[in-house]
C-alpha cells in the first residue's frame, strides 16, 4: 500500500510524504503500474518545484519514501502542489487497494 500525506501550514498545502509500495507482491503488475505512476508524478512535482520554479525545497528520498517540504510556497508552487494532490486523489478513486491519501492535521 501507498500511503501519501499531505503536509499544510495555516491552510496552505506545502508538500507531501509519500510511503510504501502500491505491489502486493513481485507479481503484483497493477501495483507495479501504479506504483510507477505514484513515483512518476511524485518526482516531476519535486522537479518543477526545485528545478523550474527554483524554489527552496528540502526533500529526502530512500526506498520507498519521498518528502517534499517548502517551508514559504510562492503561488507557483502551491498550484502545482494542488495539482498534484488532485493527481494522487484520483489515482487513489481508482486504485483504493493500492494507494490511500491522508492530510495532516
Amino acid at each position: 500500500m501507498t500511503c501519501v500525506k499531505f503536509f499544510s501550514n495555516l491552510g496552505v498545502i506545502n508538500g507531501f510524504e509519500i510511503k510504501g509500495h502500491s505491489s502486493k507482491n513481485s507479481d503484483d503488475e497493477l501495483g507495479k503500474i501504479v506504483c510507477s505512476a505514484v513515483s512518476s508524478a511524485a518526482y516531476m512535482t519535486a522537479n518543477t518545484i526545485t528545478e523550474v520554479i527554483k524554489a527552496s525545497a528540502k526533500i529526502k528520498v530512500d526506498d520507498a519514501l519521498m518528502v517534499l517540504r517548502v517551508d514559504e510556497p510562492s503561488g507557483e508552487v502551491i498550484t502545482v502542489l494542488k495539482g498534484f494532490r488532485l493527481h494522487i486523489e484520483q489515482l487513489a478513486e481508482q486504485y483504493s487497494s493500492n494507494i490511500k491519501v491522508y492530510s495532516e492535521v
